[in-house]
């Protein structure tokens, strides 16, 4: 995967562990991304977020025990590509409720992590 592979893209990050957001961030930009915005906990998913205009979401599955699944189904609904990184292994149902979307399990890889971005927002 190149140095440009997520050239330009504004990404929204949902990950509540620092050291993990902080990492993310890091590596994205490192592959072009214009923009990480770091969202921590759900309650910071208010409605002004969607004053900003962007391209791909990663999101943990739980933000401090609270699901992000409903900002999800928003994202879903808005058609705004999305990939879920999660430590937990019991996914199927989740595939079910989001078919199409992408997901990678922690710890990931640099590798996975911007392939499943570049996939997410330049599907084949």
């Amino acid at each position: 995967m190149t140095t440009d592979a997520l050239a330009g893209l504004y990404i929204l990050l949902l990950e509540d562990e620092f050291l993990i957001a902080m990492d993310v961030e890091q590596i994205c930009k490192e592959h072009g991304a214009a923009s990480v915005v770091i969202k921590r906990e759900v309650g910071e998913l208010s409605d002004e977020i969607w004053n900003e205009d962007f391209d791909v979401a990663l999101i943990d599955l739980m933000l401090a025990g609270h699901s992000t699944t409903p900002f999800a189904r928003t994202l879903q609904d808005r058609k705004v590509p999305f990939v879920f990184a999660s430590g937990y292994s019991d996914i199927d149902g989740l595939r079910a409720e989001f078919p199409g979307v992408g997901f990678i399990g922690k710890p990931y890889s640099e590798t996975a992590l911007v392939e499943a971005i570049f996939a997410a927002v330049r599907p084949e």
